[in-house]
């Protein structure tokens, strides 16, 4: 005797309720539902999904034209197949969405990709659950080694994307990249501060080997062919100590 392979009844009305809330255009109603609840489930699911967007893309939100807003979270909502349960998530689905799914349009700032990836960063960091490893909170600067926290992100762009708004969007990308390293404190604050390639391969170092302040810096001079590596040790120092101010440099081994 064989067993059938259709799902029960109620599985398939489940699914065709589930798929014309998500997708009404593309899929239609279960039968028997009056469509003003129907509506009442599509308004709900689409607005509590965009709320969310919006909330972790605010400045993306900002700079684009209300309809095309819309019709990119109903794009999104329609077509992306998430990969976790989790509403935490969305905004990491989101992010893949645009960089992977989304057909760009000619109305696409040059930049949307660059912001929406930096938005995503101040949520991810917000939402994390890495904490700063066992170290020791006081230490020497230069003879002691620093410890880098999981949570201060070294990052490089095209475009300034720390100051794109509504009053600021570049149309090109600048002749240097923009580095910035974006972080969150003990308090849950997230920051960021603007740096340069040599800051953000200065903590590249310290989270591949275990070297004291002044090892590192000495290190760095090497690969940037620093006329005077000693000279370079003062201005590292003061940079070290603006890097613990902030707790991008949470402790010492």
């Amino acid at each position: 005797m064989t067993q059938s392979s259709e799902k029960p009844t109620f599985q398939q009305t489940q699914l065709a309720f589930a798929a014309h809330i998500r997708s009404p255009e593309s899929n239609p109603a279960p039968a028997d539902i009056e469509d003003r609840r129907l509506a009442i489930y599509r308004n709900l699911f689409f607005n509590n999904i965009e709320a969310f967007i919006a909330n972790g893309f605010p400045i993306l939100k900002s700079i684009t034209d209300e309809q095309e807003w819309t019709a990119m979270v109903r794009d999104f909502v329609h077509n992306h197949q998430s990969h976790s349960p989790y509403f935490l998530q969305i905004g990491t689905e989101f992010l893949n969405y645009l960089q992977t799914e989304r057909k760009p349009k000619d109305s696409d700032p040059v930049f949307l990709l660059e912001l929406a990836h930096y938005e995503w960063v101040e949520l991810a960091l917000d939402t994390s659950t890495l904490e700063c490893p066992d170290a020791k909170t006081e230490g020497d600067m230069l003879a002691d080694c620093p410890v880098v926290s999981p949570l201060a992100w070294p990052l490089s762009y095209n475009y300034q994307v720390q100051m794109i708004g509504p009053d600021f969007q570049p149309t090109a990308e600048q002749a240097q990249a923009t580095h910035l390293i974006v972080y969150r404190n003990h308090e849950m604050k997230i920051g960021f501060i603007e740096t340069n390639a040599a800051t953000s391969r200065l903590l590249e170092i310290f989270r591949e080997e275990s070297l004291s302040g002044r090892e590192a810096l000495l290190k760095l001079a090497t690969e940037i062919n620093h006329p005077n590596p000693e000279a370079l040790l003062q201005f590292g120092l003061d940079l070290l100590l603006q890097l613990r101010s902030k707790e991008i440099i949470c402790g010492f081994h």
